[in-house]
């Protein structure tokens, strides 16, 4: 099975589990890293995600996966807090992180630079809006990103 599908049956599957103890799904991945293939699911709230959090989750998804069996080669769940640098995927996750320092990788340079950094203004017409140091305002059409991951500072 694809790995577009296989996220998409994972999201119909884990979604009633995160409305049901009010958790937000971050992410879905399905991917092959050396010899093994990996879905991993990455969920939050507000107050961040426990060890317990995720094993609760996982018990009940992993119930639904053995239940429909939609994948068929063998693979680890793994569901897991998105991290320090969590991923920026979503509309709604540009509205709710303006004023957050922000990290954008993009697939091919602008004024020199692949990544950059600085002040999620927000997302307007599928640009990303960034007040930068070094540039001033930057707006990047969403389609030239990578990726956009909240900036850690240490």
């Amino acid at each position: 099975m694809g790995k577009v599908k296989v996220e998409k049956i994972t999201e119909e599957l884990v979604t009633p589990i995160l409305e049901n103890e009010n958790f937000e799904l971050v992410d879905i991945e399905f991917k092959k890293e050396g010899p093994h293939k990996y879905l991993r699911v990455y969920i939050d709230k507000p107050e961040g995600i426990t060890l317990d959090d995720c094993q609760k989750v996982s018990e009940q998804l992993s119930e639904k996966l053995d239940e429909l069996d939609p994948i068929e080669e063998n693979y680890f769940l793994e569901i897991s807090s998105p991290g320090l640098d969590r991923p920026l995927k979503k509309d709604s996750d540009f509205e709710k992180f303006q004023g957050e320092n922000v990290e954008v990788k993009l697939y091919e340079a602008i004024d020199n630079k692949k990544i950059i950094e600085g002040e999620l203004i927000g997302l307007e017409n599928d640009t990303i809006k960034l007040n930068t140091i070094d540039m001033g305002l930057v707006e990047i059409p969403r389609e030239k990103v990578a990726i956009t991951k909240l900036a850690i500072k240490f």
